[in-house]
C-alpha cells in the first residue's frame, strides 16, 4: 500500500518537473499545465475536484501523488493589517510567513529555512539556531496558503499578493535548489504569474551562490549590508569574514549585469543606535556604494529581548537618510509593520528544533545578563 510519505508532492514541482512527472507515469505532458492551474490558480489539493482530468488519471494521481502544503499552526492579524502565519514543516519545526499590505501592493515575506545557519547579531531568527532547509513545496506552500486565505482563487488580476520577498527566516542561498524551484513557480504563468521584478531574493552574502544565480533565474536581488566597512560587518554579519565587502559587491554587480534594463540592486541596512547610524558610517556608505547602481532601504532596528541593540531615535534615522540623499542615493526608510504580533523585520523566530545548539548558548547568555544586576547588588 502506498503511504503519504511514498507519494510525490506536486505542490513543489516546476512546470518542467511536472512535465517529467507525467512522462514518468505514462501520461501526456499537457496534463502538467492542467494540474498546475488547479493547484496554484484554484488552490485545489484534491484530485477528485479536477473536473477536466479524466477519472482514470485522477485515480492514478491519487495513488502516486499528493498536494500537501505546510500545516498552519496559527494566524495572527496586526492592527495595521499585517498578517503572520506560523506553519509546521516536515522536520517538526515551525517557520513564519508575513503578509504586509500597503496602498498599492501586498507583499508576502517567505521563509526558506527553519531557523538560520548564519548568526547575524541583530536578528532574532539567527538566535534560534538552525534545524533544516525547507523543501520546494514548503517554500511555495507559504504562497499557496496565503493566496487561499484571501479568497483570491481563482486567480484575479487584483489579487492580494503582488510581491514576494525571500526575506523571512533563513538564508535563501543556503537552500539554493529548493528556493530556485519555488521562485520559478511564483513567476510561472501556470503558477502565480508574478513579475520577475516583483520577486526578490535577499541574501547576507553567500558569494558562490550569487555567482551561480544568473544561470538559473533573473529575480530581483537585495543585499543585507548593515555595515559600511569590513571591520564592523564582521561583527554584525559574520559571513563577511569569509566573503568581504569588495568580493561581495563585485559578485552582486556581476549578477545585476545579467538582468539588463534599469533594474538595480536593493541595499538593506538595519540601523542600530550608536553602532552603524553615525555620520561617519553614512560617509563610508556613500564611498562604498559610489559606483554601485542601487536603492537603499533603511530598516530601523526592531527590538527583541536581550539583543543588546536599540532602535535609533527618529532624528538620527532622518539624519542618516538625509546624508545618503545628499550623497546622491535613492533612500527610503521602512515603516515598522506588524510589531504587535512580532512580525516586524528581524523579529521572526518560529519554533526551531535547533541542531546547532546556538539557541542554548544564546539563552544561557541572556540568563547571565538577566542575573547580573541582582548579583552585583548583592556584593558588598
Amino acid at each position: 500500500m502506498t503511504t503519504s510519505t511514498d507519494k510525490i508532492n506536486l505542490l513543489g514541482l516546476t512546470l518542467a518537473e511536472m512535465e517529467q512527472f507525467f512522462d514518468s507515469i505514462g501520461e501526456k505532458r499537457f496534463r502538467a499545465g492542467q494540474v498546475m492551474k488547479w493547484i496554484h490558480h484554484f488552490g485545489v489539493d484534491d484530485f477528485a475536484a479536477m473536473t477536466n482530468v479524466g477519472k482514470v488519471l485522477r485515480e492514478k494521481l491519487e495513488a502516486v501523488a499528493e498536494i500537501r502544503g505546510p500545516e498552519v499552526v496559527s494566524e495572527d492579524i496586526s492592527a495595521d493589517g499585517t498578517r503572520k502565519w506560523v506553519v509546521r514543516v516536515a522536520s517538526g519545526s515551525c517557520v513564519e510567513t508575513v503578509y504586509i499590505p500597503t496602498d498599492d501592493r501586498g507583499t508576502l515575506c517567505v521563509s526558506s529555512q527553519a531557523g538560520c545557519a548564519l548568526d547575524c547579531s541583530f536578528c532574532s531568527t539567527g538566535k534560534q539556531g538552525f534545524n533544516s532547509n525547507l523543501t520546494a513545496a514548503e517554500v511555495i506552500g507559504q504562497v499557496w496558503l496565503a493566496n487561499k486565505s484571501f479568497g483570491t482563487v481563482p486567480a484575479k488580476i487584483d489579487r492580494a499578493i503582488t510581491n514576494v520577498v525571500m526575506m523571512g527566516m533563513g538564508e535563501p542561498l543556503l537552500n539554493f535548489d529548493n528556493v530556485i524551484a519555488a521562485m520559478k513557480i511564483m513567476m510561472e504563468d501556470l503558477g502565480y504569474g508574478i513579475s520577475k521584478r516583483r520577486v526578490t531574493l535577499s541574501t547576507s552574502g553567500v558569494v558562490p551562490m550569487i555567482d551561480e544565480l544568473a544561470k538559473h533565474i533573473d529575480v530581483s536581488l537585495a543585499l543585507s549590508l548593515h555595515a559600511p566597512n569590513d571591520e564592523l560587518r564582521n561583527k554584525l554579519v559574520p559571513i563577511n569574514k569569509k566573503y568581504p565587502l569588495k568580493m561581495l559587491l563585485d559578485s552582486c554587480m556581476g549578477y545585476m549585469s545579467t538582468l539588463g534594463g534599469k533594474r538595480v540592486l536593493t541595499i538593506e541596512y538595519t540601523l542600530l543606535k550608536d553602532v552603524n547610524d553615525q555620520p561617519e558610517h553614512a560617509a563610508q556608505m556613500i564611498e562604498l556604494l559610489r559606483d554601485v547602481p542601487c536603492k537603499i532601504n533603511l530598516i530601523p532596528f526592531n527590538p527583541f529581548p536581550h539583543s543588546g541593540y536599540e532602535r535609533p531615535s527618529n532624528n538620527a534615522i532622518r539624519r542618516f537618510q538625509d546624508l545618503l540623499h545628499h550623497g546622491g542615493f535613492n533612500v527610503t526608510t521602512r515603516t515598522t509593520r506588524g510589531d504587535d504580533i512580532d512580525a516586524a523585520c528581524g523579529q521572526l523566530v518560529g519554533q526551531v528544533n535547533d541542531r546547532t545548539r546556538r539557541s542554548e548558548r544564546y539563552i544561557a547568555v541572556r540568563q547571565l545578563a538577566a542575573d547580573e544586576p541582582q548579583d552585583s547588588a548583592a556584593r558588598p
